[in-house]
């Protein structure tokens, strides 16, 4: 079967390696020049299988405001906001407000958050995959007493679901943090045994690259413009190439990974979801005392900033952002992320001579991606991952090739279902 995948990020590229590893024949189709250079090129380098929750979480409704007042406050908005913008907001508080949902999502990504842990250790096994990945773990901080009894809560939690964890002490965490020798307050963490770490993009290529060896055949700079369907099935996607010359490709299958801009493929077949860009930055440095820089991927909560260990660099992201597909980046953003890296790992390189980055994540105003079968017969999704795209990608890209080829999902699909949103915003 000749299956087609829009969008060549990492989502997109770990779909294809499942989908060809089970016989298809596979093209994707990319806008850029190669794989993982949108949302996967610099993110915050954590495979968080551990940490992965819903967007609509009630507790954080009444942080926000204060969050967007605060100069370093984690949460931003363009003012005055957007249509879009502003419904998404209002889709977001009716399901943090929804009774026991973001429980039940919660759960549900946790589930898919080990399964993805499973399919990253097998792909890593199998294939020599260049991409400064590791699974040393993960932690995050608790800087305030409240925020340590939250910590509590949730290790209650993931011991509740099967995933490893510990709780830390301050000189606990900096035995295992050597040079967090910063002045950043600090009451314990909580420490995500299992999880991981590793460059998205890096990875994306390395992995894109196995695909092509397999046979995969990734078509970068076209323009994908619609999927032509009838009532029944989609027959055919039409795109643009690079030289404005325009195609027609015939496909069996189509799998829509295309993130924030999966919506306007599908709209036209009458599927509504209401994926928002939440806009993110981070900086990428090389280290110049690497005795003082992070060992793994350390979440700060003080600054809401992650700051990642990848190789003999350092990668630090912070910020959700509601400013639509506005691409500037404001200096008072990347100096906040350089004051937390700054307040716990003093010296650990030039912060100044960073590399910056901004990047939008395909974000659903309840938390779940939307991975499943879509309004027509050979319409596949998987995408709407939010800020968990490379957390998520090697599970849900199993998922989803389970689901093509007519199997019952190693994980339940319920909360990530592509008609949940049919009742509109």
């Amino acid at each position: 079967m000749h299956i087609v995948v829009v969008g060549g990020g990492v989502v997109g590229v770990t779909t294809a390696r499942e989908l060809v590893r089970r016989g298809h024949q596979v093209t994707v189709l990319e806008r850029h020049s190669l794989a993982g250079n949108e949302t996967s090129k610099g993110n915050a380098a954590q495979r968080s299988y551990g940490v992965v929750y819903p967007w609509a979480d009630p507790s954080m409704v009444f942080k926000a405001l204060p969050w967007l007042l605060k100069t370093d406050g984690p949460l931003k908005m363009r003012m005055p906001p957007s249509l879009a913008a502003t419904r998404f907001l209002l889709a977001t508080l009716r399901y943090a407000w929804s009774p026991g949902l973001f429980g039940l999502n919660k759960r549900a990504m946790l589930k898919l958050g080990a399964y993805s842990r499973e399919r990253f250790l097998a792909l890593e096994q199998e294939h020599d995959l260049a991409f400064d990945g590791a699974h040393d773990g993960l932690m995050h901080l608790a800087s305030t007493p409240e925020a340590l009894d939250e910590l509590r809560k949730t290790h209650e939690l993931l011991n509740e679901v099967g995933v490893p964890s510990h709780l830390l002490s301050p000189q606990e965490v900096r035995e295992v943090e050597p040079g967090m020798t910063g002045n950043g307050p600090l009451y314990g963490a909580i420490r995500y045994d299992t999880d991981g770490t590793g460059d998205c993009h890096l990875f994306s290529r390395a992995l894109a690259q196995v695909c092509e060896e397999l046979g995969v055949n990734f078509r970068y700079e076209v323009e994908v413009e619609a999927l032509l369907a009838d009532h029944q099935r989609v027959n055919a996607v039409q795109l643009r190439t690079a030289s404005g010359k325009p195609e027609r490709l015939e496909a069996d299958a189509v799998v829509v990974s295309a993130g924030c801009w999966s919506p306007e493929l599908v709209k036209p077949l009458g599927l509504t979801l209401p994926i928002y860009p939440i806009k993110g930055y981070s900086i990428t440095v090389p280290l110049s005392d690497p005795a003082k820089a992070p060992t793994a991927t350390v979440h700060d909560d003080n600054f809401k900033v992650v700051s990642t260990r990848l190789g003999n660099r350092l990668r630090a992201t912070g910020f959700v952002e509601l400013a639509d597909f506005n691409r500037d980046i404001p200096e008072a953003r990347i100096a906040t992320i350089r004051k937390s890296v700054e307040s716990r790992y003093p010296g650990c390189a030039d912060l100044d001579a960073a590399e910056t980055w901004t990047g939008f994540r395909p974000m659903t105003p309840d938390g779940p991606a939307i991975i499943g079968k879509g309004p027509r017969d050979n319409l596949y999704l998987n995408t709407g991952h939010g800020t968990f795209g490379w957390t998520l990608s090697a599970g849900s890209a199993a998922v989803i090739a389970q689901v093509i080829d007519g199997e019952e999902p190693a994980v339940s699909l319920d909360a990530f279902r592509p008609g949940r949103f049919a009742g509109g915003l």
